[in-house]
């Protein structure tokens, strides 16, 4: 019987919570910017609850591909965070299990969520998508909420300006009216005023039915309008008049099946179809147009000849080129003409050319148009594919964050998480764009933010398992100081615990010790070498390092001590290194050689005289920091300095 262990079980039930939780802020994060950026075109409607809820539904399924990786994100970056923040991660790591078998069930866990991602893509969204698109678009369709304002112009209506005065709320009249018809035009407008009026819809909800009362019509006659005079218009008084106002007040829903048709409704298959669909097309314009560029006539002179054979079948042969003894001189014959030929001919020969550009440029642009589907249809292709690698991808980057950071909650994981995300998302825009406008190939415009932030992930997660610092900007400090030959600054803290109490006489011990060894090296080395000296023996760099592990022992000693203003003593000792520059060759032959070579032996015994006499001023410090951590022992009754807790 299969049962799960309980490590893995306790991490499933830590990820499942904060996973489930995220997902639904994330969704509901760009739920919003949805609602925000199409709010205008849904307010005003008179749109139903349950129109606008389906609406939301469906944008919702098209807003998991965005929601989906940030929740991964930003679960496991808090919950790794937790586990290092509570010391579980070290607790863990103490018993022998390793991140990475700590992270073994989510790595399962997420890869069923990938493979469910694939087919969500493949199957779900498409379909989401048309029904989410054809309700965006029949709601764009459908005319505004009628609700006329008083002592305003409304202008909801196509073709009529309304204006109301008061209106009486209980019998639902209408008083001093103004309407402005302009249907037909300005040349033939027609106002309407009316003392009052009454205002419905038809049974069908196409039309505004209008009932006036004691009012005036003024209309413009244009069509009867006699040349040179001006237009004739008509007034009318009425008493009562009915005015019918075409409004479509009703909602109606457009076919699926248009926008089905679209790349954003289809899966792999249907896209690959369309795509293979689309190049053959493309390939068979393509020779059609390369027959046509080789039958074109260049300066009069055609390239094939068409004859008529004994069948009475066409046939086409090329004319071969007409070969010249020597060559023409077109100038010459072009400046043999008057003034007034030249300028015709060349007048002539731009409008030939700019009849053949503007030919080839509507010849193009079908070409142009099938390239946009194609990389269209490629781009939503690649979508399939790069939800399921961003989670997996976001989860190697949260989980090794979070344990490195080891702060859980919600304030420096979602910083972070968002920051990541921006990133991401920016990388992703970019790529998106320039693969849609044809400037880089799909592939690496869809796939850029995967490769950008991949190196990441692998970074942090073999930072994370072989509990290396990266956060400290001491390791980058010393690591440029290594790189630039200044050296390496010691860093010592004090311990929170200590399993061993230093004792003052044995301290002092191996501090005169260390003095004693630092002061022979400096006797030895202390005056700088010669050209011949330098190359020929140089500084012991096996005497160095003994030095450089007796002065590491004696901080690792010192470093047990409970006094702060030992440790931050301790600091001022230098970190000895053992440069090749020390001694550059062992060999007497080679030495020689350098020797005999003297700009190349120069240049080295200057860099490397330059190193040593650093070298030098180190362990003269080594000397001096001894000297003042024995004053400190001497000074102070053992019990005050080393006084256990």
């Amino acid at each position: 019987m299969f049962r799960i262990k309980r490590l893995y079980a306790f991490i499933l039930q830590g990820f499942l919570p904060l996973f489930v939780m995220t997902f639904c802020i994330c969704l509901f994060i760009v739920l919003m910017q949805f609602l925000w950026r199409y709010i205008d075109e849904l307010v005003g409607k008179g749109l139903e609850f349950t129109v606008i809820a389906e609406l939301f539904f469906y944008a919702a399924l098209t807003m998991v591909p965005m929601a989906l990786p940030l929740a991964i994100l930003l679960a496991s970056l808090m919950l790794f965070g937790n586990l290092g923040e509570r010391f579980e991660l070290t607790a863990m790591k103490a018993s022998g299990i390793s991140l990475i078998r700590t992270m073994r069930p989510l790595i399962v866990f997420l890869v069923l969520i990938s493979i469910g991602a694939f087919f969500f893509q493949n199957d779900v969204l498409p379909k989401a998508q048309v029904k989410m698109w054809t309700l965006l678009y029949s709601m764009r369709q459908k005319s505004p909420e009628l609700d006329i304002p008083e002592g305003a112009f409304y202008s909801q209506i196509p073709g009529y300006n309304l204006f109301v005065d008061r209106k009486d709320i209980n019998t639902g009249k209408l008083y001093d009216l103004v309407i402005y018809d302009v249907s037909k035009g300005f040349g033939e407008s027609r106002i309407i005023l009316a003392d009052s009026g009454k205002m419905s819809f038809t049974e069908d909800k196409k039309h505004l039915y209008l009932e006036l009362w004691r009012g005036a019509q003024f209309e413009n006659l244009r069509e009867q309008q006699v040349a040179n005079q001006g237009v004739p218009y008509r007034r009318e008084s009425f008493s009562t008049k009915n005015v019918m106002i075409p409004f479509d007040a009703s909602f109606t829903r457009m076919d699926d099946s248009t926008m089905s048709k679209q790349y954003i409704g289809k899966n792999i298959a249907q896209l690959r179809h369309t795509i293979d669909s689309v190049n053959v097309r493309l390939d068979s314009i393509g020779n059609v147009f390369g027959k046509e560029l080789q039958s074109e006539a260049y300066v009069g002179v055609s390239k094939v000849r068409q004859h008529y054979s004994n069948t009475g079948k066409i046939t086409t042969e090329v004319v071969r080129d007409v070969e010249m003894k020597k060559p023409l001189n077109v100038d010459s014959i072009l400046n043999g003409g008057s003034i007034a030929d030249r300028q015709r001919h060349v007048a002539l020969a731009i409008d030939r050319i700019r009849q053949a550009k503007n030919s080839y440029e509507f010849k193009s642009y079908s070409f142009v148009e099938d390239q946009k589907v194609i990389r269209r249809h490629q781009i939503e292709m690649h979508k399939k594919f790069t939800l399921s690698v961003a989670c997996l991808l976001f989860f190697f980057i949260g989980a090794p964050l979070g344990a490195i950071i080891r702060k859980g909650g919600l304030g420096m994981p979602i910083v972070i998480s968002v920051l990541l995300f921006i990133f991401y998302y920016i990388i992703d825009t970019a790529g998106y764009k320039m693969a849609r406008d044809g400037r880089v190939e799909v592939w690496g415009g869809m796939w850029a933010s995967t490769a950008v932030l991949l190196p990441l992930g692998i970074l942090l997660t073999y930072k994370s398992v072989n509990d290396s610092s990266v956060f400290k900007s001491e390791v980058y400090t010393d690591f440029f100081r290594r790189l630039l030959g200044w050296g390496t600054l010691r860093r010592v803290e004090m311990k929170e615990i200590s399993m061993d109490d230093v004792v003052s006489e044995e301290a002092s011990g191996r501090l005169e010790h260390l003095i004693s060894s630092a002061d022979s090296f400096v006797q030895d080395y202390g005056k700088r070498q010669s050209y011949l000296k330098y190359w020929l023996k140089g500084i012991d760099r096996g005497r160095l390092k003994a030095l450089s592990a007796e002065l590491e022992d004696v901080v690792a000693y010192l470093a047990n001590s409970r006094e702060q203003i030992v440790i931050n003593k301790l600091a001022d000792y230098p970190v000895l290194r053992s440069l090749l520059l020390y001694r550059p060759v062992e060999n007497k032959m080679l030495a020689y050689t350098f020797i005999i070579l003297f700009p190349i032996g120069l240049a080295g015994y200057l860099i490397g005289g330059r190193q040593q006499a650093h070298l030098l001023k180190e362990v003269r410090t080594i000397v001096h920091v001894s000297k003042e951590l024995i004053k400190l022992h001497s000074e102070k009754t053992t019990n005050k300095l080393y006084g256990s807790d």
